[in-house]
């Protein structure tokens, strides 16, 4: 442990290694949840569990790298530039937001409801985007950003569902925890059942499970090796998910699905192309010890 000094002068005992850098990626994924609203201290503080000089002072270290931003006037935590910069720079491996962006607005625009693109890391699904329809009555129970486990959500059903019987086990012993405490209504059998479901329909389908009114439709898009990588859903409210408007909206999705599948493949292909043809040269300059 360090002696580290905190912004107030005291002297508190800090983690060092993976685990600052564990709190530090923690503490940024909480400010980019709050999106353009910004974060205050005290509910990063809250969600956290950091002590109060513990989150400014990691604050303050990711606002010297770029990567978080303070209002002047309001105090409050905004992402900062660095975040664009490497997301910029990520989205020429991880192509499905990008790829996918043109789809969510033809989505969003032909049903006048939600679409959405989520990613899946591990055991959680990850919204990257939102895209609004113009129907009046909206359902904002999801934004980019949010994080929920394998089997929440529309999204996480469908993910879920895709995977083969030991990692679905896998996923749900590992978020066990956070289902049961965050998640009540998802109980095993109720899980089971909509595993069940989006394996003999295609899709996952969300029946005002996690908010009342709000429901929602998910099909995963597959990466150019195959693997689900990810998803398109769209949420409305109740009354614009019935049986006679169902299949509309599948058709839609699975069009969109497809094109975006192509795009990923297509994508995957360049990439490999620009890769073969790096030069030994080039390839020589790298560092004895750099990972390949």
């Amino acid at each position: 442990m360090d002696h580290v000094e905190n912004p107030r002068g005291e002297i508190e005992l800090e983690p060092t290694g993976t685990q600052s850098i564990g709190r530090a990626v923690a503490l940024l994924r909480l400010v980019a949840g709050h999106g353009a609203a910004g974060a205050g201290l005290a509910a990063l503080v809250d969600a956290s569990g950091l002590t109060k000089p513990t989150c400014r002072r990691i604050l303050i270290g990711l606002m010297d790298a770029g990567l978080a931003e303070q209002d002047p006037l309001t105090r409050r935590y905004f992402l900062g530039p660095e975040t664009y910069v490497l997301g910029t720079l990520a989205a020429e491996r991880f192509g499905i937001h990008r790829l996918g962006l043109e789809g969510a607005t033809r989505l969003a625009q032909d049903t006048g409801d939600a679409a959405f693109i989520q990613v899946r890391r591990d055991w959680v699904v990850i919204c990257l985007h939102r895209e609004d329809g113009p129907y009046p009555i909206r359902s904002h129970v999801l934004a980019a950003g949010d994080r929920h486990p394998l089997g929440a959500g529309a999204g996480g059903i469908a993910l879920l569902a895709a995977l083969p019987d030991a990692e679905v086990e896998q996923a749900l012993q590992a978020n066990a925890g956070l289902l049961a405490e965050r998640y009540p209504m998802l109980t095993r059998p109720v899980l089971d059942n909509l595993v069940g479901e989006a394996r003999d329909k295609g899709y996952g389908f969300n029946r005002g499970l996690l908010f009342p009114g709000s429901w929602g439709i998910g099909m995963v898009v597959r990466d150019a090796q195959g693997r689900p990588d990810g998803c398109l859903s769209l949420a409305a409210i109740e009354s614009r998910m019935q049986p006679d408007r169902e299949a509309y909206l599948v058709q839609l999705l699975q069009t969109e699905v497809r094109r975006l599948e192509a795009r990923l493949k297509d994508f995957a292909t360049k990439g490999e192309t620009r890769t073969a043809t790096v030069s030994p040269a080039h390839a020589a300059q790298r560092r004895p010890n750099e990972r390949r």
